[in-house]
């Protein structure tokens, strides 16, 4: 892997809250502060395309996303995306060929002690740099098919078909 290419979309895992759970914004992209701290051992660039939570992303800005990966020369892409949507982008991403495309979040956002978001791209960092072709979704400690995947809302966590 030359350089990693992220693209952040928003998602929780770049949220500030203001009070309990309900007053929200989408901050700036945590990730690059993340992978600094760690001290990872390769180049990357964070492209922010939207700040959004998931349940707001369009068709349109879907659209936007796709063209935005794939006007890259990176053949290696990791998407900080919103975990309620994140199946629906994963199957339009799938129309990009050549490719390595990872999309990860957090079911916490990243400034929260205990989130999952630091695991979570972790998760995906290694699986962009080691899986074919192809677009995946690494969430609670696995890699997914976006066609075999689900959010279950309930449990809070992804899960097989």
């Amino acid at each position: 892997m030359d350089q990693l290419c992220i693209v952040t979309t928003g998602g929780t895992i770049d949220k500030i809250y203001f009070d309990d759970k309900s007053d929200y914004q989408i901050g700036e992209p945590q990730i690059g502060r993340i992978l600094d701290e760690l001290g990872v051992a390769f180049r990357y660039s964070v492209i922010p395309i939207i700040r959004k939570d998931s349940l707001h992303i369009t068709a349109a800005d879907r659209e936007l996303i796709r063209a935005a990966i794939a006007a890259q020369d990176a053949q290696h892409v990791l998407v900080t995306h919103g975990t309620d949507s994140m199946v629906e982008t994963a199957k339009v991403l799938a129309t990009i060929p050549g490719k390595t495309i990872v999309l990860t979040g957090a079911l916490n956002p990243a400034r929260f002690r205990g989130s999952d978001a630091e695991f979570n791209i972790g998760t995906a960092v290694g699986a962009v740099q080691s899986l074919p072709a192809g677009v995946y979704i690494a969430m609670n400690g696995r890699i997914w098919d976006p066609a075999k995947v689900r959010k279950n809302v309930e449990a809070n966590r992804f899960e097989a078909l």
